[in-house]
């Protein structure tokens, strides 16, 4: 009898003193938590993109355990809305438009809202860092050799959803299309018409992503001439057709550098 009243003490001790250190874990369950979400931070408005990934993903279990309802993935999706949204405010602080700003924070809550299951919250989380990064990084039009031809690839950049031919473009810089489509291909590797179904590709690949449009509508954007002929040069350089690409959120995406681009940064 006295045995067993003593292992009853013991427990009414180790309940105690499991309570107390419980109530220290999670303080430096917190503490370590609030140093990562700022390291998080740091990577991501320093496009860390790597280490943004990396740091976010040690934060993902700590979220749901801290959660009121712990275990939920409610508390995940909630932390996730606000993290974004503060990450918007700072964005509007800084350097980005108020329409650019909102697009963001309310393209983030779409996607978070729609998407996020037990299963996917790391590829989520990747994506809208992606997302976070593409928004925010300025373009940079590869240099070449040639002048012209520089400032070709960077009227298409800056233009890539307008009607554009080779014909326009060799008017526009005065010269003819036979030999604009030349020195493009000599100084490029790649022909002009190639170069410029690239960037439509590169490009609609966030609207497919990040956007309600229609395939259809966004096929049109970019000034394909039909639905199928987008499909087909979409999957020529992705591997994916549209739909398919816009399903699978843990897709990477096609970035392209111009052959010459590559030799031109191997000569300095």
């Amino acid at each position: 009898m006295m045995k067993h009243i003593t292992i009853e003490r013991h427990s009414l001790v180790t309940d105690d003193d499991g309570m107390e250190n419980g109530v220290f874990e999670r303080t430096i369950q917190i503490e370590r938590f609030s140093k990562a979400e700022e390291q998080f931070l740091r990577n991501l408005f320093n496009l860390e993109k790597r280490e943004a990934k990396q740091t976010i993903r040690s934060m993902i279990d700590d979220v749901i355990d801290l959660s009121s309802d712990r275990g939920s993935l409610q508390g995940l999706k909630y932390y996730f809305i606000t993290l974004f949204g503060i990450i918007a405010r700072q964005l509007k602080q800084s350097h980005m438009s108020v329409e650019k700003a909102f697009f963001f924070n309310t393209t983030c809550i779409k996607l978070i809202e729609e998407k996020l299951t037990e299963h996917n919250a790391i590829d989520l989380v990747d994506e809208l860092i992606e997302f976070f990064i593409y928004t925010v990084e300025e373009k940079t039009s590869p240099e070449l050799l040639h002048q012209t031809v520089n400032g070709v690839i960077q009227y298409i950049d800056e233009h890539i959803q307008s009607q554009m031919s080779v014909e326009g473009i060799a008017a526009m810089f005065d010269v003819s299309t036979s030999h604009l489509s030349r020195i493009f291909r000599e100084h490029s590797g790649i022909t002009l018409v190639e170069y410029i179904n690239i960037k439509k590709v590169e490009e609609s690949q966030y609207y497919l992503r990040f956007s309600n449009q229609k395939i259809s509508d966004i096929s049109d954007n970019f000034n394909f001439c039909n639905q199928s002929y987008y499909t087909r040069i979409f999957k020529k350089y992705t591997g994916y057709t549209p739909r398919k690409f816009r399903k699978n959120i843990t897709g990477s995406y096609f970035k392209f550098t111009l052959p010459k681009e590559k030799q031109v940064g191997d000569k300095e």
